[in-house]
């Protein structure tokens, strides 16, 4: 049967290209033959559950342990009655039992006990009826929530000294957060802020992103299939496009044999996997679109907008800086920096952040194109000065996260620049009060370094004028925009404060300053 690069649910072996799940999880061994309760916590579509499913069949085929995977989901509908949670989880739990385990190992019929305690006692019979030890990952556990949560977690740690005969011998709990991370609703907070009432985990483990050699390794199992092949550079592009995001190496792949190559005595070249990064940007699939909603909770804001501005981060907490790594929002660089997680996801975010500005964009005449085709760069500029004059002030207004919204706005604006052919490049630096634009354009490279003069800070000119200065540098250019946006209070109106002058770089380059 022919095998296919697989974005949906777990992988299987026989139908999906994939590489060996539990290589992202050397330790895991160790802390189950050690009795240990445990917490594995990554992103969505980064192969938990699969490498979960993975185990417990490797685990239940040596004989030495009875071993599964279950989903507590079904009780998440049920947050405020304890009772009907736990029916439904063990419903689920039998169902899934008779599956996935041989009759000898399932479990019996449930035994009777009072609301509360259903989850540890079901448990309990389990592991003293099973003939071999009992290990259980328990899969979505924080889509429970409130009183199931606290009872469910109260429970497992109540039956943990009676392991391995009368509880299971090792047990994780499976999800997108950390303990401290799962929501409640007492003392005041959204989240449990602790490891109790699971204060009996021996580690917390999270699953690593694919390496650059493994994303070559996956390819290459369809080359092996197919014939097809990725060239090496087209291999290194999906690599640094996605830091090894197993959903984004996998869907690029997909998008590329799939969609744009489907011949497959043509290789796959690294246009094709540009091209499949745009498409998958513009059609925001379900991965990226549900990464996206994060953008509205407050303590991801909290961080993620000083981060878009170029600004510190010594307000945000540091608990909230880790859940963003945690989510897969965010990485630590090799010197231990925060930077967005890979170069896809930092075209998302500013892209849906300004998706209701773009909707209420006016009609924009694209007098920044030569009778050619090609992009007519001067003509780009005046065209830009024109727009913000007349639509900067309201569409400020609208814009969402305020410190950047002159950015946002203005990448609405190139937003429709680059659909007719081009794209659009941003890098953000930490602490450096800048945010860095880079348009392509068929043989046209426009560079951009956006500033913000804020209230008491003095001119941000000249610091602008040498940041863009090795920004082209960089580019092999001669000649860019330095755009300041000006965030002080009493100004005048935008339609007559904007200016358009001519600045030259401490190295002689040209800049055009739009102040603004």
């Amino acid at each position: 049967m022919a095998r296919w690069f697989n974005t949906a649910g777990p992988c299987k072996p026989d139908i999906h290209y994939m590489l060996p799940p539990l290589a992202r999880l050397p330790q895991i061994q160790r802390i189950i033959d050690q009795q240990g309760y445990f917490v594995l916590h990554a992103p969505r579509q980064t192969g938990k559950t699969t490498a979960m499913l993975s185990l417990a069949k490797a685990l239940t085929e040596s004989k030495q342990y009875a071993a599964i995977m279950v989903s507590v989901e079904v009780g998440a509908a049920f947050s405020e009655d304890v009772g009907a949670a736990e029916l439904a989880i063990l419903e689920t739990w039998r169902r899934t039992a008779q599956f996935r385990l041989t009759a000898d190992l399932q479990p019996l019929d449930w035994p009777a006990a009072p609301s509360g305690a259903r989850i540890g006692t079901a448990l309990s019979q389990w592991a003293q009826h099973s003939p071999r030890p009992l290990v259980l990952f328990i899969d979505e556990i924080d889509s429970l929530q409130n009183d199931v949560l606290i009872s469910v977690l109260r429970q497992l740690r109540d039956g943990y000294p009676n392991r391995p005969e009368g509880f299971p011998h090792s047990l994780s709990l499976v999800g997108l957060r950390d303990v401290r991370d799962y929501k409640v609703a007492s003392g005041g907070s959204t989240r449990l802020n602790t490891a109790s009432p699971f204060n009996i985990k021996v580690k917390s483990l999270t699953l690593r992103n694919f390496t650059a050699s493994e994303v070559g390794e996956l390819y290459q199992q369809h080359t092996d299939d197919t014939g097809q092949l990725f060239t090496v550079d087209s291999i290194a592009a999906a690599f640094e496009l996605t830091q090894g995001q197993p959903w984004l190496v996998n869907a690029l792949a997909k998008e590329v044999v799939e969609e744009l190559v489907t011949d497959t005595i043509l290789p796959i070249e690294v246009e094709h996997i540009y091209e499949a990064k745009e498409r998958l940007i513009k059609r925001q699939d379900t991965h990226l679109d549900s990464l996206a909603e994060r953008l509205r909770e407050p303590r991801v804001r909290a961080v993620i907008e000083p981060m878009l501005a170029g600004q510190g981060l010594g307000i945000a907490a540091e608990d909230d800086r880790q859940f963003l790594v945690d989510l897969g929002l965010l990485r630590r660089d090799e010197a231990g920096k925060l930077t967005i997680a890979n170069p896809i996801y930092r075209e998302v975010l500013p892209r849906v952040l300004s998706r209701g500005l773009q909707d209420g964009l006016p009609t924009i005449q694209p007098s920044w194109l030569k009778e050619n085709g090609q992009l007519d760069s001067d003509g780009l500029l005046k065209t830009f000065v024109a727009f913000w004059r007349q639509h900067g002030q309201p569409l400020l207004q609208s814009a969402p996260y305020a410190e950047i919204a002159p950015h946002l706005v203005m990448m609405t604006f190139l937003h429709r620049v680059v659909n007719g052919g081009g794209s659009l490049e941003r890098e953000y630096a930490i602490g450096s009060g800048r945010m860095d634009l880079c348009l392509r354009y068929g043989e046209a490279v426009v560079a951009m370094e956006l500033k913000v003069w804020r209230q008491g800070r003095p001119d941000p000119v000249s610091d602008g004028l040498e940041q863009l200065d090795k920004y082209l540098a960089g580019l092999s250019l001669n000649k860019g925009w330095l755009v300041i946006f000006d965030r002080r209070s009493d100004l005048p109106p935008i339609s007559e404060r904007t200016t358009l002058e001519k600045e030259i770089t401490p190295s002689g380059r040209i800049a055009s300053v739009i102040r603004g």
